[in-house]
């Protein structure tokens, strides 16, 4: 069976499972690491790097549309998928597949855990049997956040340009897990991030873009919190 359909067409799925599974055991019992003060100073001193941070809007609740594309290794067809996501600071991201395949997946500091059309719910990763879990949804959190601090911790800036336009930042990670899965790492966007383009060290390439962003910063609604039940 093709690795992503087996995540009903959802590659991201698939990434935050291989870093659970390549992250370092002694790690696992490990909190989410905090950032060595020279890091940040590092990420706050650049001038440039503020005015993107600057940009950002950190809202506490952020929905949208997605659409994905996977390009695997050796294929000459990029995987495709499309859908919605929902991204709650205190609660995690909802991360629903419409097409090709219906499917949800629900990320949390605690789990991960999928839905499929059928109904039936199935854990895919749990904190309580992988401490490092925690440490890869905070990244996913950063990723689609822009928190650039949090990300400065893990990451190296490898390039990054600012205009009117836009802004995008390219990080290689700096060590660990995260190098046994990616080369490189670009977010671009302007008041919200609007791409995320990862680079594996497979070969494998996942982009993801977001549209129809609402960062209005209103309320869970009961039906929105009742996907982190």
């Amino acid at each position: 069976m093709n690795r992503c359909l087996k995540f009903g067409g959802a590659p991201l799925a698939l990434i935050l499972l291989t870093l659970v599974a390549a992250w370092p055991v002694s790690s696992r019992a490990q909190t989410e690491p905090t950032a060595k003060p020279s890091e940040i100073s590092a990420v706050a001193n650049d001038s440039a790097l503020q005015t993107i941070q600057a940009r950002i809007t950190h809202v506490a609740v952020l929905r949208g549309a997605f659409s994905q594309e996977k390009q695997l290794a050796g294929f000459r067809h990029p995987l495709r998928s499309q859908g919605r996501f929902l991204l709650a600071r205190d609660r995690g991201v909802v991360w629903t597949t419409l097409k090709p395949f219906p499917s949800e997946m629900v990320v949390t500091q605690d789990r991960i855990l999928t839905r499929q059309r059928d109904g039936k719910t199935r854990v895919e990763a749990d904190a309580s049997q992988q401490p490092a879990l925690r440490s890869i949804n905070t990244l996913l959190f950063a990723l689609m956040g822009g928190n650039l601090e949090a990300l400065a911790a893990r990451f190296d800036v490898a390039d990054m340009h600012s205009d009117a336009a836009g802004w995008h930042v390219a990080l290689t990670p700096k060590a660990g897990a995260l190098t046994q899965v990616f080369t490189r790492i670009t977010l671009a966007g302007d008041t919200t991030v609007q791409e995320v383009d990862m680079e594996e060290r497979s070969g494998d390439r996942t982009r993801i873009q977001f549209s129809e962003l609402d960062d209005s910063a209103s309320p869970l609604s009961s039906a929105e919190a009742q996907h982190f039940e």
